[in-house]
């Protein structure tokens, strides 16, 4: 299994776009293959801090998400929402920062 950690800091006040924008991108994702989870949570102590954790079968089924168009959607319409964004991808034998 594969992890990825995707953690977005909206600019202030702007999270909530950001999660109305994830509806469709997170219903989308848990119906691709090789998705076994895929979460959103919102940090209670920065509500403008947003993680999305996510389970996949393989590096490859994390490489086809990566093209989805639902996410590429998302990823357009959010670029002027956020002031960061980091993602992790945790494999048993390394940790991939992009």
């Amino acid at each position: 299994m594969v992890y990825v950690i995707a953690h977005l800091k909206a600019h202030a006040g702007k999270a909530d776009e950001v999660v109305a924008l994830a509806g469709p991108l997170i219903e989308a994702t848990r119906r691709e293959e090789g998705c076994i989870s895929y979460e959103l949570y919102r940090k209670p102590a920065d509500p403008d801090m947003l993680v999305f954790v996510e389970t996949w079968k393989s590096r490859a089924a994390v490489d086809a998400h990566f093209a989805e168009p639902h996410l590429k959607t998302f990823e357009a319409a959010m670029a002027d929402l956020l002031a960061e964004a980091r993602i992790e991808i945790v494999h048993p034998e390394k940790v991939e920062v992009v």
